[in-house]
């Protein structure tokens, strides 16, 4: 199937929508899941404020993949507790919420020419169900991840974005979760914010702010700053594939705009159509 004809088949089986949001939540730690912090309880308020979608599409900094996309197309994703040395009742959580294989299939067709594969293997990682609880705590709403290639430059996740945006007429919600400073070699429990994160998180919002992509995609002129922010850019790629499906018609909003543990960035942000 060609990608014309998978735009096709997507838009004769979903219903033309309101064009959907897209978000990007900063998830950090996974105990944010269990404990009453000041972002889960945003991610909560989002979720009130946010349409009910057909289906969630999540891109996660914990799902990487080398030289191709994959894209889960299970029936139920399982929850993966990806993560060590956390308390028992953090493993004890499940979010079973039901795949969507037809869309996930044809997905893959949309990102046919960015080496997309089928995986049934995945289920949702702690990127994803750690905010979803929150966002969408019923668990009732179709949902299914595709990875991030890390064999590509920062350029490569903004034409993700670009190629998945169709989707947002379709009734469909793009989902990243990672980090926008994400050092965890630099983490100071209870410190107060590194001059680094501060000045990446700083940088990241102003050009995100003036859409100005093209330096948040260019690691030469990121330079220095990005490999203290990122010393692997895992975290950051989500940002940029929601922010690769983004145009100017969109109005953008700040959430959680804080430097945890000294090196951790959990600023959120999202994309409404004005």
């Amino acid at each position: 199937m060609s990608t014309a004809h998978a735009l096709n088949t997507l838009r004769d089986r979903l219903s033309p929508s309101e064009r959907m949001p897209l978000v990007f939540l900063g998830h950090g730690s996974p105990m944010n899941a269990i404990e009453d912090t000041a972002f889960s309880r945003a991610w909560s308020e989002l979720g009130q404020s946010l349409p009910r979608p057909e289906a969630i599409l999540v891109v996660s900094a914990h799902w990487m993949t080398r030289g191709t996309t994959l894209v889960d197309v299970s029936a139920m994703p399982r929850t993966i507790h990806d993560f060590y040395g956390f308390p028992e009742a953090l493993y004890a959580e499940t979010y079973p919420a039901p795949g969507d294989p037809q869309l996930a299939r044809e997905v893959v067709t949309l990102l046919a020419s960015h080496h997309a594969g089928e995986d049934d293997s995945w289920g949702l990682d702690h990127g994803a169900w750690t905010v979803l609880k929150f966002l969408y705590p019923g668990a009732d709403v179709p949902v299914f991840q595709i990875s991030i290639d890390m064999s590509r430059g920062l350029d490569y996740q903004l034409d993700i974005g670009r190629a998945l945006s169709e989707l947002r007429d379709r009734g469909v919600l793009i989902l990243g979760s990672g980090n926008v400073v994400h050092n965890l070699r630099a983490m100071r429990p209870g410190g107060k914010p590194q001059d680094f994160a501060l000045e990446f998180d700083t940088l990241f919002a102003d050009r995100l702010a003036d859409r100005d992509l093209a330096t948040l995609a260019d690691r030469a002129r990121l330079g220095n700053l990005l490999d203290m922010a990122h010393p692997s850019v895992d975290h950051y790629l989500p940002a940029l594939t929601i922010a690769g499906a983004s145009d100017a018609r969109d109005d953008l909003t700040f959430m959680t705009d804080a430097i945890d543990l000294g090196s951790v960035s959990m600023r959120s942000f999202v994309f409404h159509a004005a």
